[in-house]
């Protein structure tokens, strides 16, 4: 008697192994697996959920299990799919460029509310990376000129790329580390998420942080050489009265907002993230 063969297993029971390899390695096991599998269908959730029962092919199957086993070791589940969303955009990502992250869209809600939408401002975005910051501001203020810069060049092609799928025309992007380039002049707000963990922080070899780039995250001894850079040299590139917005460290704040009162910014605020942690700091410049 032939043996009849074994039954391959459905694209449900692919997502039900996956979520057991990945319980230690991800918050979210089940969700990292339907979002791997979906990449390999390039199919929707809805189609999972209709035909979930529908035994794999051996190519799905060997192609989701090699994805599986790289977030197992690790990879973020972004360089995995190749993009991450955040504000209103689907970003591409790569290696080259740190993850856009939620806690940096209260950067955007805090530069927003200072750009007038009826007005066209100039606005600066320091160390752009996927160009998240530069790209959801220059959806919400189709009026504004946006320069987005970074000092690597394999950052500014992610960026770039991105703005052209994104439609967006308003952003351009030059080379230069922070103000370096001497074609940066004067702006009306600026904006920037720099490197601040500290050399020593444990966290840099857990995780996600483990495959981002260092230059994208670490910020000296102390998290805050990027930082006091950007303050102390945003001045000159500053129209009168225009806006310093900086992301930085949940427990960095009181350095933060001295070294903004040490360089004379005026009406220095603070703003939260969505788990209430202290995120971002605001300043305007006044010439007088």
């Amino acid at each position: 008697m032939v043996s009849k063969p074994c039954p391959r297993p459905s694209y449900s029971n692919l997502v039900s192994q996956a979520s057991s390899l990945l319980g230690a390695v991800s918050d979210s096991p089940r969700i990292d697996s339907e979002l791997l599998l979906l990449h390999v269908l390039q199919q929707p959730l809805a189609w999972l959920l209709v035909y979930g029962d529908t035994p794999a092919t051996p190519e799905h199957d060997c192609e989701f299990m090699r994805l599986v086993e790289q977030r197992r070791q690790g990879q973020p589940i972004a360089y995995l799919l190749g993009y991450k969303d955040f504000w209103s955009l689907r970003l591409k990502v790569n290696q080259h460029v740190l993850i856009p992250r939620p806690d940096t869209e209260v950067v955007v809600e805090q530069a927003l509310q200072r750009l007038n939408p009826q007005s066209v401002c100039k606005v600066l975005d320091l160390g752009t990376g996927s160009g998240a910051i530069a790209l959801s501001i220059a959806k919400e203020r189709p009026k504004a000129k946006i320069m987005a810069v970074d000092s690597q060049p394999e950052a500014l092609e992610v960026a770039r790329n991105n703005a052209l799928t994104s439609a967006l025309d308003n952003v351009t992007f030059l080379q230069s580390n922070w103000f370096d380039n001497p074609a940066l002049s004067e702006f009306d707000l600026i904006a920037a998420n720099p490197p601040y963990i500290q050399a020593a922080d444990p966290h840099l070899v857990q995780g996600d942080l483990r495959f981002e780039p260092d230059t994208a995250l670490i910020g000296g001894g102390d998290g805050l050489d990027d930082l006091r850079q950007i303050i102390n040299s945003s001045p000159a590139h500053l129209s009168d009265s225009g806006w310093l917005v900086v992301e930085h460290g949940f427990d960095q704040h009181p350095e933060v907002q001295a070294l903004f009162h040490q360089r004379g910014f005026v009406n220095v605020s603070l703003a939260r993230d969505l788990n209430d942690h202290a995120r971002c700091t605001a300043g305007q410049w006044s010439a007088r």
